[in-house]
């Protein structure tokens, strides 16, 4: 349900819905607009734009700050130096290739930091959207890099492996360990890594669960339960999601979504949701992100193989090239990802059809709508241009505009 301007975090099912308010009041869902947003925040729509701006603008400066770190490095000599200084101590090639990774990372940690810090840390707190004490949130970060390391290093080796192995074709084989490991990670997720940063416990038994099961039911879907996890402990915003693929598969509410939003509201979130399993998005993604994988690695291997010569590289496993190949996929998933959007954006509008059809419940799922739009202090009316290049999601007015044309009978 998120208005996401970019994807991040462990991933988009726990994407965080922001509040604007430590006190927030949810009003009537018969109250206008208007009331609800001078209730749920203290923020008027100019400063949700301006809060829009800056997220938008930071993600680009961050970008522009990669890419040009990379060029320098690369351009300098400096990953020739970081590459000789590694080989001096160590001749294992791939404990070299980790050796060379730690360094150039800690680089981009360094250069990054200020950034992250703002964005991340500080932006919210000027906006009043987070809990968290900065504490809280290095060791947040830094439980995030960890499962990083677990999970890239492998990758980077097998990466190593395959461009050393099978030359030009490297990408083939680089191809399938990526799409195994997001089935993995999609699997596991929920049972190993999201609990790293909440708690997570079952819903009580009562009316919402009730709503839940019964909603799902309706849908011929069955899940692992219904759980919430401890949204409040680090941010105002608010959440719901399914999680996992297969019999991992679960609900997971935000406890700040629970506190604040109405029974039937939370009901039309979740069909949403449910929308986009049983429209298959999910599986539909997977094969998209796959194809855009293979794509993105062989268009990305032709120019990286062409370009390693001209900084004198001899060799596309060249430690001291392997920068350059992060640019490459940098700039193809720079150039891809407003079509990735495009795609994301109409399974969002089919899902909140699915959502309305299902539980009959139009005016809810609107209020259900503004509100998060208020929490989250998100942008209902962002350019068009804005939108197409980095929103995942159609604008909250345009969502609203086609679920008031769709035709359904109310069910109680």
């Amino acid at each position: 349900m998120e208005q996401a301007v970019s994807p991040g975090g462990i991933g988009a099912n726990l994407a965080k819905l922001q509040d604007t308010s430590t006190d927030a009041q949810i009003p009537s869902q018969h109250d206008s607009s208007s009331t609800q947003e001078a209730s749920l925040s203290g923020h008027s729509p100019e400063v949700a734009k301006r809060y829009a701006r800056t997220k938008i603008s930071l993600g680009i400066l961050g970008t522009l700050v990669f890419f040009a770190l990379t060029l320098v490095l690369v351009a300098t000599g400096a990953t020739r130096a970081v590459e000789d200084f590694v080989r001096s101590f160590v001749s294992n090639n791939y404990i070299a290739l980790l050796a060379f990774a730690a360094v150039l990372g800690s680089v981009e940690i360094v250069a990054a930091f200020p950034l992250r810090l703002y964005s991340g840390f500080l932006l919210e707190h000027k906006y009043n959207l987070s809990n968290q004490s900065f504490p809280a949130w290095v060791w947040e970060g830094a439980k995030g890099m960890f499962i990083g390391l677990l999970v890239g290093t492998p990758i980077l080796l097998g990466l190593y492996y395959c461009l050393r192995t099978f030359g030009d074709s490297w990408w083939l084989p680089v191809g399938a360990i990526f799409f195994f490991v997001s089935v993995v990670l999609a699997r596991v997720a929920p049972v190993l890594i999201f609990p790293l940063f909440y708690r997570f416990r079952p819903v009580a038994d009562g009316e919402i669960k009730d709503r839940l099961v019964k909603l799902c039911r309706m849908a011929g879907m069955s899940v692992k339960g219904v759980f919430v996890f401890d949204m409040s402990k680090s941010t105002k915003k608010a959440n719901a999601a399914f999680a996992g693929i297969g019999r991992s598969r679960r609900i997971i509410l935000g406890d700040t979504l629970i506190a604040n939003f109405m029974n039937e509201e939370i009901e039309t979130i979740v069909a949403h949701e449910l929308g986009h399993f049983k429209l298959r998005h999910v599986w539909a993604a997977l094969l998209v992100g796959t194809v855009n994988t293979f794509l993105g690695l062989y268009v990305t291997g032709e120019v990286y193989g062409a370009s390693v010569s001209w900084f004198g590289f001899s060799a596309i496993d060249q430690l001291a090239a392997l920068p350059l190949l992060g640019f490459w996929l940098g700039v193809y998933s720079l150039v891809t990802g407003p079509v990735s959007n495009m795609i994301s954006r109409s399974h969002e509008r089919a899902a909140d059809r699915f959502a309305v059809l299902l539980s009959g419940k139009k005016e809810p799922f609107v209020n259900a709508l503004r509100k998060l739009a208020v929490v989250n202090l998100s942008d209902t009316s962002p350019h068009p241009v804005v939108e197409f290049l980095f929103h995942s999601h159609p604008s909250i007015e345009k969502r609203i505009r086609a679920i008031e044309c769709i035709s359904v009978d109310v069910k109680q």
